[in-house]
């Protein structure tokens, strides 16, 4: 068996190619920690005989590279995470970047996500039919600013009507809408079909379509009654 076949079980030529690489450079280092030449033999974890004592030196070396490889990468792991949710990723998405179920990925960085908020406004009233989005890493600010908008909406030609606020797992945690019956901003509770807000595409356009349904369906309903 190949040194490296343990590496090409997903088929993907690229992915095996990285691994490969990755496998010459620890092997490498733990040549260089042994005083071995890098252009000198053994090139391969399998050039030496498995009983010999130079063997079981070199591999003991090579498995501590491998460890020290595998910390490092963990470090890196972490801050990438961090990365990706300062840059508004969720926990189901780095979970599948790394391989991993959401909840595994919530629990090995849970610093990682929740650091920024989003808030959807919807504008005009017969239906509603604009929308606007701003993200805060504040969420009392994204709340403050949604509730205000609405507050005021129904003043101005083409304000908003309806607010919420998701965070980075893009799950609404607060939303309000303007109620005629009171002539202020009302905080509601979205329908279950629109807690979750797909990031962008079809499906975030659907979303907002359900959305605008709802609030103008409200809106009417809370008309009849004021």
């Amino acid at each position: 068996m190949s040194d490296d076949m343990w590496l090409s079980d997903g088929g993907e030529e690229a992915r095996v190619g990285f691994a490969t690489a990755l496998q010459h450079l620890l092997w490498a280092e733990a040549k260089r920690r042994e005083g071995i030449p890098a252009d000198e033999h053994p090139h391969s974890v399998n050039a030496l005989r498995p009983d010999s004592p130079a063997a079981r030196r070199l591999h003991l070396r090579h498995l501590e590279v491998a460890a020290e490889c595998g910390s490092l990468a963990e470090r890196v792991m972490e801050a990438a995470a961090a990365r990706a949710g300062r840059a508004g990723a969720s926990f189901p998405e780095m979970g599948a970047a790394a391989g991993i179920t959401r909840q595994a990925a919530r629990n090995r960085w849970p610093q990682a996500v929740g650091t920024r908020w989003t808030l959807h406004t919807l504008t005009g009233r017969k239906p509603p039919h604009g929308a606007g989005m701003v993200t805060t890493r504040s969420r009392d600010k994204a709340v403050t600013t949604g509730w205000d908008a609405v507050r005021k909406g129904d003043a101005a030609a083409g304000g908003a009507v309806a607010a919420v606020v998701c965070d980075s797992e893009h799950r609404v945690v607060w939303a309000c809408l303007f109620d005629p019956a009171e002539y202020g901003a009302v905080v509601v509770e979205v329908p279950d079909d629109l807690v979750d807000i797909p990031a962008d595409g079809e499906a975030h356009e659907a979303w907002a379509d359900r959305w605008a349904q709802f609030v103008a369906a409200e809106i009417e309903r809370r008309t009849v009654r004021a």
